[in-house]
């Protein structure tokens, strides 16, 4: 079901730029009207500019050239008054940078021995409590937590076991950060498995397999007990669970939607809302989602234990922005509505989304 009519929400296309390089991630730089993107050159450097919004263009305002291409990218970690951004490259090394002078990392570390596909930050710019900390995943199959006040070496590390087959870590993010000793990284993988990491208990949580590779992963927000986690897939499928209670056969439930014909390649949820969220698909195009939650969320089973029940997924909007994979998407932490997204297009676009206040 799709919400029609001038009534419902518009993804309007507001402003966008061509650049000479391949773009593999975006982000709003917090508080201010700038946001950043990183990727890679064709002569095997990484890109790395920070643009802000013109009247009636996008202007570069910081532009860095780096050895080695830039895969992907976060805020999540900074704090407020620095700002600085932590990357992933293909060389496998994770560093942070000062944006405003931004020739030299202010940390460095040789994080995995293959490139780094995925990246998130919790701890920092006041969303979660305790440390602040980045989560790294990669082809070489392992997924790693690092603090950035501590040298080289990694505060947790999660890696198949000798007997376990090495699959290629695509997406990673922070949840259940609600206290100053709960915290969760969730994983997914090319082989369709989702672990879900608890890094009090340095255990599996929870684990499952959805068939097909998973590309991008996001829990509603990062700073509450866990509430809805969303994997987005290859062929066109988005899982999203409802991890508030778990049961011990059945697991975490969950309802499957198909979308954008193609490769799913990333979520978002708006920040201002947490019911609400944006996929990015292979065809180009941006779909707008909601959840609406069942009237009851447990129920309890023959031998009275109680168990989840998903609630539904309905589309509100989409707009098709190319011909080319959308790479990256982000909201704007501090206007609603205010997003960003990159295509393989080489082509980074500012857009708007009207009347989410009405959902």
């Amino acid at each position: 079901m799709m919400t029609s009519g001038l009534a419902s929400p518009q993804i309007i296309a507001h402003l966008e730029k061509s650049l000479d390089y391949t773009i593999f991630d975006v982000r709003w730089i917090p508080c201010s009207a700038r946001f950043v993107v990183v990727g890679s050159h064709a002569r095997g450097t990484g890109a790395l500019q920070v643009f802000e919004m013109g009247q009636k263009d996008l202007v570069c305002s910081k532009k860095y050239e780096k050895k080695d291409e830039i895969k992907c990218c976060t805020f999540g970690a900074t704090a407020l008054q620095d700002r600085h951004l932590a990357t992933g490259n293909f060389k496998g090394r994770m560093e942070t940078w000062d944006l405003e002078k931004g020739d030299m990392p202010v940390y460095s570390v040789k994080a995995h021995s293959e490139i780094i596909n995925c990246i998130d930050g919790v701890g920092g710019l006041g969303i979660g409590l305790g440390a602040p900390e980045i989560v790294t995943g990669s082809r070489d199959g392992t997924v790693k937590v690092w603090d950035v006040r501590q040298e080289n070496d990694p505060v947790a590390m999660m890696q198949p076991k000798e007997s376990e087959a090495k699959r290629d870590c695509w997406a990673v993010a922070f949840g259940n950060t609600y206290t100053e000793a709960e915290r969760v990284v969730a994983a997914g993988y090319d082989n369709g498995d989702i672990k879900l990491f608890d890094l009090r208990s340095m255990s599996v949580r929870w684990e499952t397999n959805i068939k097909n590779g998973v590309c991008g992963l996001q829990f509603d927000r990062k700073d509450i007990l866990m509430n809805k986690l969303v994997a987005t897939t290859l062929e066109g499928k988005f899982h999203t669970f409802d991890v508030r209670v778990e049961h011990p056969k059945r697991g975490y439930p969950s309802v499957i939607e198909k979308a954008h014909k193609s490769t799913i390649w990333g979520v978002r949820h708006l920040p201002q809302n947490r019911d609400v969220y944006m996929t990015l698909g292979g065809n180009g195009s941006l779909c707008l989602w909601k959840y609406n939650y069942p009237k009851e969320r447990t129920k309890q089973d023959a031998d009275g234990v109680e168990f989840g029940v998903a609630g539904t997924v309905e589309q509100i909007q989409n707009v098709i922005l190319g011909t080319q994979p959308l790479s990256g998407f982000d909201w704007s932490p501090d206007k609603e509505g205010l997003c960003v997204c990159s295509g393989f297009d080489q082509t980074v676009r500012v857009c708007i989304v009207t009347r989410l206040k009405s959902l």
